[in-house]
């Protein structure tokens, strides 16, 4: 993934109230995620 697209801290930090909360469990990169999740949708699926 060359054009990898990441959140700046700000903009995590707006969105980061929606997020579910961890109990107990290890929580994933939510940025990671978020990048996927961008990607996916201006790229497609192939």
């Amino acid at each position: 993934m060359s054009d990898l697209f990441l959140l700046s801290e700000e903009q995590m930090a707006m969105i980061s109230p929606y997020f579910r909360l961890s109990h107990g469990v290890a929580h994933v990169d939510d940025r990671g995620v978020i990048s996927g999740i961008i990607y996916v949708i201006t790229h497609g699926l192939q």
